[in-house]
C-alpha cells in the first residue's frame, strides 16, 4: 500500500484569513468604525456586559452589534430590544467567526451610519481565539463561577486579546477564586492586557471598562491611536 498523503491546509486557511482581516482593518480605518472583538465562555456574561457597555456609552457613540451563535437569534433580539442596530450571523455548526463572517456582518450594519461595532463571538475559549476577526481590539471575559485555572488551560485565548474583563465578581464571597493568583497567570502569558474587575449585577467596574472603550474607538476614529 502506498504511503497515505498528508496535506495540512490550516496554515493556507489562516493565511487567507489574515489578508481578509488586513483589508478589513484598512476599510475600518476609512470608515472611521471602531471593532471590538468579545470572546468568552458560554454564560459568562457577554450579552448583558454588552447591554451595560451600551447604556455607558450610546450617548457619545453610535452604536451597533454583531451576535454569533450556532443556531440562536436570542440575543441579538436583546439587543434590538433597546434600540441599537443588531445583526445575527448564525454560524450552523462552526465555534468561531473568521474575518469573512464578520464582513457579512458590517455589510448588513452599515459602517457609515455607526462609530463602534462590537462582536460577541461564539461562546467558546478555543476556537475564537484562533481567528483573527478583522478587528482594532480584542476583549475576553472570565466570569468567577468559571474560576481562575482558565489561563493555565487555554493560554492562547488570554495571549491574543487586549483586554480582559474578570466579570461577576460579585460572586467572590462564594467562591475560592482568586484575582491576584488570576492576574499573574494572566501577566505571564500577555504582560500587556489591560484588566478591568466588573459586575453587571452591581455596575462594579462599568463604568472605567466603558471609559477605556471610549478613548479607544474615540483615537481610532480621529485617527490619533
Amino acid at each position: 500500500m502506498d504511503e497515505i498523503r498528508l496535506i495540512e491546509v490550516r496554515e493556507e486557511i489562516h493565511a487567507d484569513n489574515k489578508v481578509v482581516a488586513e483589508n478589513l482593518r484598512k476599510r475600518l480605518a476609512a470608515e472611521k468604525t471602531f471593532l471590538l472583538n468579545l470572546m468568552s465562555s458560554p454564560g459568562a456574561g457577554k450579552t448583558t456586559l454588552i447591554l451595560k457597555t451600551i447604556e455607558a456609552l450610546r450617548d457619545d457613540l453610535r452604536i451597533g452589534v454583531i451576535e454569533a451563535d450556532i443556531d440562536s437569534t436570542v440575543d441579538a433580539e436583546k439587543i434590538a430590544a433597546k434600540g441599537i442596530e443588531a445583526i445575527q450571523l448564525r454560524t450552523g455548526g462552526f465555534c468561531h467567526l473568521d474575518a469573512s463572517m464578520v464582513e457579512k456582518g458590517l455589510n448588513g450594519l452599515g459602517l457609515k451610519e455607526l462609530d463602534l461595532v462590537i462582536i460577541e463571538n461564539v461562546g467558546n475559549l478555543v476556537c475564537p481565539a484562533e481567528f483573527d476577526t478583522g478587528a482594532i481590539k480584542n476583549a475576553m471575559i472570565l466570569s468567577v463561577p468559571e474560576g481562575d485555572d482558565k489561563p493555565l488551560k487555554y493560554p492562547l485565548m488570554f495571549s491574543v486579546c487586549d483586554v480582559l474583563l474578570i466579570n461577576k465578581i460579585d460572586y467572590l464571597d462564594a467562591s475560592d477564586f482568586n484575582v491576584s493568583v488570576l492576574k499573574k497567570r494572566v501577566f505571564s502569558l500577555n504582560p500587556d492586557i489591560k484588566t478591568f474587575e466588573t459586575s453587571s449585577k452591581t455596575g462594579q467596574g462599568i463604568a472605567e471598562w466603558a471609559a477605556w472603550l471610549h478613548v479607544e474607538a474615540t483615537a481610532f476614529i480621529t485617527g490619533k491611536s
